[in-house]
């Protein structure tokens, strides 16, 4: 059959087109934006749209603050004036729901935080700052204040939600991500596993919602932790460090841990991280789809640069500051260079089963040791005798380098030598 006899209009192909156009089958339509119910202000001066949202308000209210708005305004009237200098007969931006302003990047619901944060009443704002507060409501009203240099509401969204989460068990609760959504890992630049659950047509149908499903109106710990460190609000992301640790020492969600603690530079969750999932084995790195070739390499150099540092750690202790009452400054050094190395090598005979490469269980261990013998928990054997006025300064000794040996795990897991 030629060209001409498939357009034919008594052609088979033509019938069976026009038949499904008749029917409907191929009409499909794309809605258009829709007006908020709450922010399509009628006496508003400026219309806006945000994703497929319109929002019509005044043009006063989004300038306070000395947000940047107001540079936006500006800028758009003087495009306006000399579009009318030139005779154009178009609409301004801006003044109908055919030409809004379109705003990129936002999200209708971080647009209408903004809103209601402009133009609310003294008892919805008091609300914010309670139990009762809307906590995804605040995120959104933080980032998007941030993005527009809202300033004092950005100050006074972000401590409304650290008082949210200082209560007992707030940041408990907090789901580590939603699992709604392929952004995560797309953000952090991680891989998506092969079969990812919960993701409707991605490795098959999401699973029914359960009790403990996280709640779409609630912010995730990946959330609270990005807000964080783009706002830079040290004590909020102080409160959200310490829910991953948690979750690290309860061995969830290693791998995005990883992830979290390199895109945002958080260098000791980020060597606890790395730590936790070196000692679940080779084995188990290689079936974590979430975990990168690049993680997987630095992982490798991790386990061979703590074996090095473990093999010549007991003949390193840490300086002692002395007494002034220490009789024998190098007599007490000596004493406290064997007793180190005695602690250190005698720990993996207490807990045969920590792996060799589990530093810090090693180094917590012997600190626990120490503190044991300094408090004659248990026998000293001798090993206290030629320190009997620095056995203090030699715990503390001994505390400090612990806590650089954690502060610097992150450094092992490097791969540049």
């Amino acid at each position: 059959m030629d060209h001409e006899e498939l357009h034919h209009p008594d052609s088979p192909l033509m019938t069976m087109t026009n038949s499904f156009l008749g029917d409907g089958m191929l009409s499909f339509s794309i809605p258009g934006p829709r007006r908020d119910p709450t922010y399509y202000i009628p006496d508003g001066n400026s219309v806006l749209l945000v994703e497929n949202t319109l929002f019509r308000v005044h043009r006063s209210t989004l300038t306070k603050d000395k947000s940047a708005f107001e540079t936006m305004f500006q800028l758009s009237s003087e495009t306006d004036s000399s579009r009318s200098d030139s005779s154009m007969t178009i609409a301004a931006e801006g003044e109908s729901d055919d030409n809004p302003i379109r705003l990129q990047g936002d999200t209708a619901d971080e647009f209408r935080a903004l809103l209601w944060s402009l133009y609310a009443l003294p008892h919805e704002l008091m609300l914010a700052t309670s139990d009762a507060a809307n906590s995804m409501q605040l995120v959104n009203l933080a980032r998007i204040t941030n993005k527009y240099q809202f300033r004092s509401i950005e100050t006074w969204a972000l401590s409304a939600l650290f008082s949210f989460y200082s209560r007992p068990g707030a940041f408990d609760a907090l789901p580590t991500t939603h699992p709604t959504t392929t952004a995560t890992a797309t953000a952090l630049q991680v891989p998506l596993p092969h079969v990812v659950v919960g993701i409707p047509g991605v490795g098959g149908p999401a699973p029914p919602p359960t009790s403990s499903s996280p709640s779409p109106y609630s912010p995730s710990l990946l959330q609270i932790t990005e807000l964080a460190a783009l706002c830079e609000r040290a004590d909020l992301l102080e409160a959200a460090v310490a829910r991953w640790k948690r979750q690290i020492g309860e061995g969830k969600d290693v791998a995005l841990a990883i992830s979290v603690g390199e895109r945002f530079n958080l260098r000791q969750m980020l060597g606890l991280a790395y730590h936790a999932m070196l000692l679940k084995g080779k084995a188990y790195w290689d079936a974590d789809a979430w975990l990168t070739r690049e993680q997987r390499v630095r992982l490798l150099c991790g386990y061979y640069s703590l074996g090095k540092m473990w093999d010549a750690l007991p003949g390193q202790p840490p300086p002692v500051t002395h007494s002034t009452r220490c009789t024998s400054q190098q007599r007490c050094t000596k004493s406290f260079g064997a007793l180190w190395k005695t602690v250190l090598e005698t720990s993996t005979q207490v807990i045969p089963t920590l792996q060799r490469e589990d530093m810090l269980g090693k180094v917590m261990l012997a600190e626990s040791m120490m503190k044991a013998l300094v408090e004659k928990e248990i026998p000293s054997q001798g090993f206290l005798d030629g320190m009997i006025n620095c056995k203090e300064n030699a715990m503390f000794a001994t505390t400090m380098r612990v806590r650089e040996i954690k502060d610097s795990l992150a450094d092992h897991f490097s791969d540049e030598f």
